[in-house]
């Protein structure tokens, strides 16, 4: 199977495809109606892995990443696979634990804390201003 897009309508929310833990280049989209269908979502997934959000808006991507039950969070990039000392797996008792430690990283750590990378990527666009910020503590 090549690269694949599933664009499903929300009446399909139990589909198997949307459930079932898919490897390979797959990717279903549930289009929501709102933040909070759409975080009322992300939560029901039993696998807990992984959650990514594309916006042009700051606001929008700290809303989303501090609210996501994923362990692994993309802004503006596909599911973050990280590295040492980050697990790669979910959070709350997901189906992705792999007993009381993931496969990677620091189990310990991952047993008494709440180990989480979030990764960015932002792109300036044409007609946005100047960015006035800068290291020496004014605007």
């Amino acid at each position: 199977v090549g690269p694949t897009v599933l664009r499903l309508p929300a009446s399909m929310l139990e589909h198997e495809a949307v459930h079932a833990e898919t490897f390979g280049p797959v990717l279903c989209v549930l289009v929501a109606k709102d933040a909070a269908q759409a975080l009322s979502w992300e939560a029901l997934d039993r696998h807990g892995n992984a959650a990514c959000i594309y916006t042009q808006s700051g606001a929008i991507a700290d809303y989303f990443s501090r609210r996501f039950s994923a362990a692994m969070i993309g802004v503006n990039i596909g599911v973050p696979v990280p590295r040492e000392p980050f697990s790669f797996g979910g959070l709350e008792g997901s189906r992705s634990k792999f007993g009381e430690h993931d496969i990677t990283g620091d189990g310990a750590m991952n047993f008494f804390t709440k180990v989480r990378k979030i990764t960015t990527k932002w792109t300036a666009t044409p007609d946005a201003p100047p960015d006035a910020a800068n290291f020496g503590g004014t605007m």
